[in-house]
Parts: structure tokens; sequence; C-alpha cells
């Protein structure tokens, strides 16, 4: 049986390039720190109508593709069948796209939107709650999985239509740049994306960590240090390690359906002993605030207010989504194979979006609902102690805190592990030399890439998580969204070419050896 192997060019200078920048931020956080500002605010101020645009440009072509004739095209060869169960499928989508950071940002970004509303509204009003958490969902709804998308469809139909062994953001770009995809500028993509992926997984854990230490210290009583920040992230390690060696089958699919059985107890738990009829009123009232203004949501830049605030929110977040988009593309393509491209696009914006709108329901509307209600300050406990300590307040506020917190804490702990799981496993196909619709990495590969994440993590803490987040997000944004524009129209020439003007079946199928069209029932 052959054995892939790695793909020294990307696999070495990216090792390379990623010790480099771990070895100056370790010695030198400082000099990181004041770099960071200037980058940030440079690209998210600078480049927001284009990031924008994109996003909602984007958008619009996936609801085009969706209702066109090539939503019917089968990501597959005639013998193709789904590898996965309707419910694994999902269930490994979302909790690779979205990990414990839905559960932190859904906890405390309400609280400061509540500080700092959007359209210049007072702050801590009741028109700034009516926003606490329809932005929110906005954020994470059906744009940011739309960015995901994008690049499956360009991936998945190379992959698994045209059947190209490599399961690399490049090769989706060779409809337009040709053979240049397997030359240096197509080395010089697959880098950038690999790097992007890493600073982003491995920098969230930054972010994340601080908040499980919080919870353990909640609970246990174990003070607040470096050595209890570094035991977290080994367990998490530990976690995602064993599943991504263990590959999709054995170890990803079974830690993403437990982990969604976790989620529904703990929100349904949650929403049964909080304010029950107010998160239900709440949450159904933003949905639809959301649906009404989602075009204007879409392009608000506030050029005349000038408040900065979509620049550093809305900007932000897409910037932060399309940094790991090609790696979710990448991750989606491969689960996706055996269904139609309509059924991918549907199934990778749509459930996902209703999955993490259910955080912003319960942890969301319970956080707006203790500091309105309960009279708990949490817009100065946001600003004079940090976000853990307004989760853990929220957690403190609820009946049962001694079901809640250690089932928290289980779940955040899982919920975080199958998304890095998922990257792991991404990184070492990008890092592989060939890789055939029936093979996966080497075993190796795959925890090595576990280990990097965790080890960069751990930096990240030391060098001060949330703001590295923000670097390594958009410093690469605006060459992914030109890749994924490279992307959208490599794939439509390949569709055109693959397909003509055939009318719409039920499933369109292109058999690579033969170069024809069937129709499948």
């Amino acid at each position: 049986m052959r054995k892939p192997t790695i793909d020294p060019t990307i696999f070495w200078t990216s090792v390379s390039i990623l010790g480099a920048v771990l070895g100056l931020l370790f010695i030198n956080p400082e000099a990181g720190r004041q770099t960071i500002s200037a980058i940030l605010g440079g690209i998210t101020h600078n480049f927001d109508w284009f990031i924008e645009w994109f996003t909602f440009g984007g958008f619009i072509w996936l609801i085009y593709l969706t209702c066109s004739k090539y939503g019917d095209i089968k990501l597959g060869g005639p013998d193709d069948e789904p590898e996965f169960s309707t419910f694994s499928w999902i269930a490994v989508m979302i909790t690779s796209g979205s990990g414990f950071a839905i559960m932190y940002w859904a906890a405390v970004e309400p609280i400061y939107y509540l500080s700092g509303p959007p359209f210049g509204l007072k702050p801590d009003s009741v028109d700034a709650a009516q926003w606490g958490i329809a932005y929110g969902i906005f954020h994470w709804g059906f744009s940011a999985w739309g960015l995901f998308c994008i690049p499956a469809v360009a991936i998945g139909y190379g992959y698994h239509v045209r059947k190209i062994p490599f399961l690399k953001p490049s090769i989706a770009c060779s409809g337009v740049l040709g053979k240049q995809s397997e030359g240096w500028i197509g080395k010089t993509i697959d880098i950038v994306i690999l790097l992007g992926t890493v600073g982003g997984m491995g920098t969230s854990l930054g972010v994340c960590v601080p908040l499980m230490s919080a919870c353990f210290t909640e609970l246990f009583g174990i003070q607040p240090s470096v050595y209890l920040d570094a035991a977290v992230i080994i367990i998490w390690v530990s976690i995602f390690g064993t599943t991504a060696y263990l590959g999709l089958q054995k170890g990803i699919k079974v830690l993403s359906d437990w982990n969604v059985y976790g989620i529904i107890v703990l929100l349904s738990f949650m929403l049964i002993i909080g304010p029950t009829s107010f998160l239900l009123g709440y949450y159904f009232q933003s949905m639809g605030l959301m649906m009404q203004n989602f075009v204007g949501m879409s392009t608000y830049t506030a050029p005349i207010l000038k408040s900065g605030w979509p620049q550093d929110w809305t900007a932000f977040y897409w910037a932060w989504w399309v940094v790991w988009a090609i790696y979710m593309g990448l991750f989606i393509a491969r689960v996706s194979k055996g269904r139609t491209i309509r059924q991918m696009i549907i199934g990778s914006i749509l459930f996902p979006t209703l999955g993490t709108s259910l955080f912003y329901l319960v942890l969301g509307g319970s956080v707006v609902n203790l500091h309105l209600s309960d009279g708990v300050n949490l817009i100065s406990m946001l600003k004079d102690n940090g976000a853990p300590f307004v989760i853990i307040e929220l957690l403190k506020s609820m009946p049962l805190l001694g079901i809640v917190l250690p089932l928290f804490i289980l779940i955040g702990f899982v919920y975080q592990a199958t998304s890095f799981q998922g990257a792991a496993y991404t990184l070492a196909s990008m890092a592989t030399a060939e890789l055939r619709p029936d093979e996966e990495p080497a075993p190796w590969h795959r925890l090595f890439w576990a280990l990097v994440l965790g080890v960069l993590g751990f930096v990240m803490i030391i060098v001060g998580g949330l703001k590295i987040v923000q670097l390594s997000s958009v410093i690469l944004a605006v060459p992914v969204y030109i890749v994924l524009g490279i992307m959208i129209v490599s794939v439509v020439k390949w569709m055109r070419e693959d397909f003509g003007t055939t009318l719409s079946s039920p499933k369109l199928v292109y058999d690579i050896k033969t170069c024809s069209v069937s129709s499948e029932a």
C-alpha cells in the first residue's frame, strides 16, 4: 500500500518560518505588540470596504451557484457515496469551524456591544441591547460560513470531480494559473495559507486557555499561573493529537459526534434552568432584526460617523474568518465526497449558522439578561477584569453551578479539541506531496501539526493572546481574499469546460477518464 509523503518545499519552508517567528516572539514580545497596532488598524481601516464587499459578493455567488444547474454536480464519480451520515457530516463541519471560541464570544460579545454599540447608539441603552446578540449571530452566520464554502467548492471540484490528487489550495487555482499552480507561485500560495491557518488556530488557544484556566480556578481553587495554562494546553493537545492521529473515521468523526451530543445537553440544560421566556423571545427578535438588516450590516462602514465600529468588529471578523477559510474549505471539501455542490453549500452554511446561533440564544441572551435585569454591571467587570471573569460571573449566576460549571469545562475541552483535530488533519494534507481520495496524511504528520499548534498556543499566552490573534488574522486577509477570487474564476472555468450548457438533472456526474457527463437519479 502506498504511503503518502510530505512535500519537502512546503513542509520545511513552513516549519522554518514558524520556528523563526516563534523565536522572535518569545525573545522580544514587546516589539511584537507594538507592531500589532499599526498593522491591525492599517488593514481593517483601509481595506474595510474591500473586505465587506467581497464577503457579501461571495455569499451572493454561492446563492447563484446553489440555484443554478451547477448545483447538481456531484462531488465524485458515479460509484462514490457519502462517507458520513448527514448528522456526522454536519457535526464535523460545525465543530471544526467554530470550536471553543464560539462559547467564549457568544458569552462576552454582547457586553462589548452594550458598552460600544454600532450606529452611534447610546452605550448601555435599550437601543444598544436590541443589537446585543443580533450582530453576534450575524458575525457567526451566513456570510462567515460562506467564506468557508467558497474554497470548499473550488477544492472539492478539483479533488472529487477532476480527480486531481492534491488536497492543496494552489491546485484549486490551476484553472486560472495553469502549470504555474505547480511551480513557485503555487508553492507560495500553499505556504501562505498554511502559515495563516497555523497562526489563526494556534493563537486562538491564546484566547481560550485563559478562560479554561479561570474555570479551573473557580471549580478547584487552583491559583492562576503559567503552569495551569500549560496544563490546559497539554490536555487539549493530548485529546486532539490522539484523534487526529487516528484519522477521520476512527477519531475525528467519533469525537465530533459526541461533542454535538454534549453541546445539545449543555445548551438545553442552561436554557431550561435560565430565564427561558426571555431567552427565546430575545433570540427570535434578534434573528428577525439580523435578517431584516442583513444587507445593511454586510455593507456598513460608517464613513460619515467615523466611529471605527465596523472596522473593529465586522471587518476584523471577516478578516479572521477568511484566514481560516481555505483550511476549512479544504476540510469541508474532503468530508463532502458523494454529495452535490448544492447539498454542500446548504449543508455547510445553513446548519452551522443555526448551530452557532444557539450559543447566542443561551449564552448571549443570558449574559444580557444578567446585566440588564439582575443588576450586575458586566460592562465595568469586562473593563476592569477581562472577558473570562464576565463568563465566570455568568456561570455563577446559574442555578446548579455544581453541574453547569463542570459540564461547561468538559464541553469546552472537547469542543476545542474537535476544532483543532480538523486543523491538524488539514495542515498535514496541505503539506503532503500527493493525496489520493482514499488516502489520509501520515499519522505522524497529523500528530506533528497537533504539537505545533500546542506549542504556538503556549507562546501566544506569554506574548498576549488576543492581540496576536488579531495580527495573525488580518495580516494575511487581503492576499487570501485574492486567492479566493482566483478560486472562484478557476472553478467556474472548470465547470463550463466540463458541463457546458447541460440542462439541470438530479445529479450531474463527470467521468474524468472519458471526459463525459452523465446524469444520476
